[in-house]
């Protein structure tokens, strides 16, 4: 039984899984997205995400020396952590956490296994940005009051009232005509 395990061991023995795990923290900290399955994904998050807290913790230069051997002992890899340091830790500065997203894309062809693509949340430009226009306004999922909703109301009508009505002229096409000289006949 495995009451309190919390580690998902991925068929393979510790050694085996740490270096696993540090390579695909190293490639998803430098490719910023990487698609994997969604088993690895699940636990490449809980290992990648306190390493990206590390880079917003330190004062001074010894701190932040500390928390560079820190995480190097992690990814042992010296350009993921120059890349977290240098670019990534600045980005999420502002995150309280919950620096990835795992989205899943379906199952592979060939042995049926999960895929999804885990990525940095900051560093996607479709789902990160939004417009001033969005942010003005933002919508939430309670109800309106019945002012609001009726002054909206009373404003679009008057947008739809003032628009210019473009008329269709409608072409009849050949083979319409030729069924409409069959029906005639």
């Amino acid at each position: 039984m495995r009451h309190g395990d919390k580690i998902k061991n991925l068929s393979r023995t510790k050694a085996h899984r740490d270096a696993l795990l540090a390579n695909l923290g190293s490639q998803l900290i430098v490719n910023k997205r990487i698609v994997t399955t969604l088993a690895k994904a699940k636990s490449l998050r809980i290992y990648v995400e306190p390493l990206i807290t590390k880079t917003r913790k330190g004062d001074n230069k010894e701190q932040i020396m500390h928390q560079h051997r820190v995480v190097f002992s992690y990814l042992k890899d010296k350009h993921a952590v120059k890349e977290l340091f240098t670019v990534v830790a600045p980005k999420v500065a502002d995150r309280p956490g919950g620096y990835t997203r795992i989205i899943k894309l379906g199952t592979r062809l060939g042995d049926n296994a999960e895929m999804a693509l885990i990525e940095l949340v900051d560093f996607n430009e479709v789902y990160g940005k939004t417009t001033p226009a969005a942010e003005a306004g933002k919508k939430t999922r309670r109800g309106r009051s019945k002012k609001a909703a009726a002054g909206e109301k009373a404003e679009t009508a008057t947008v739809a009232a003032t628009a210019p009505v473009k008329e269709a002229t409608a072409a009849p096409v050949e083979g319409e005509a030729d069924v409409q000289k069959g029906t005639e006949e």
